[in-house]
Order: C-alpha cells, then structure tokens, then sequence
C-alpha cells in the first residue's frame, strides 16, 4: 500500500474497495458496526417545521434511540402508514406534510414516550 507525505492512500490493488473513514478493507471494516445510539431523555419528540423548506411543512421526529440502520428501517414504516415521502437525516426522521397524530399513534403504539413539540 503506498500513501503520500500527509498519510493517506494514493494508490493500491492489493485489498479492493477501502472504507473512506478508516482505510481498512471493506470486509476489515468496522465503522458502522459501533456507530453510537444517540442519548437522550427517553422522550420521543414530534414537530412540525416549515422554516427552510419554503413554505412546505415537515413532520420531524426526533429522540429516537436507534442505530442508523433500525432508524432508516423505521422511517421507512413511518411513511408507509403516512403515505407520504420522507428521508432520515442526522438522526432524526422528517416526513413530508402535517402526520403529527399519525405519527403519535403509531409511536404510542410500539411502546415510546411520546410528546408533541412547538406550536
């Protein structure tokens, strides 16, 4: 494996793909298996948000103590019962139009401490 002065790869064929973060080997690679589970208060929160989105309103669901992974898994079941569009970004889950009670009933529903946030 050849690097350069400041110590980051240049060039190699000798492992394949390289994971961005810590160089290792694809297979090697370890990042995203001890992602830490954001800590909060245990209490899931939802808002609404327009500020930014001109206009448009966006359902946010924050405090969920969940690994990337279950909280991508989740947003997806989410906005299936919405039936509207989403994504999941720094942790948090933004679903597209006013869900506020949707999204209470159906977090109620699996168990979580639920409040709703804002005006």
């Amino acid at each position: 494996m050849r690097k350069d002065r400041s110590g980051t790869m240049v060039y190699s064929t000798e492992t394949g793909n390289q994971c961005p973060d810590c160089g290792q080997a694809r297979p090697k690679c370890r990042c995203g298996t001890e992602a830490p589970v954001p800590r909060g208060d245990g209490i899931v929160r939802i808002r609404r948000e327009t500020k930014g989105r001109k206009g448009k309103c966006v359902t946010i669901v924050d405090g969920l103590p969940l690994q990337p992974q279950q909280l991508k898994a989740l947003g997806k079941e989410l906005k299936g019962a919405c039936g509207s569009g989403g994504t999941v970004k720094d942790g948090r889950i933004e679903i597209q139009g006013d869900h506020r009670d949707t999204l209470l009933q159906t977090l109620r529903g699996r168990g979580w401490t639920v409040k709703q946030s804002g005006g």
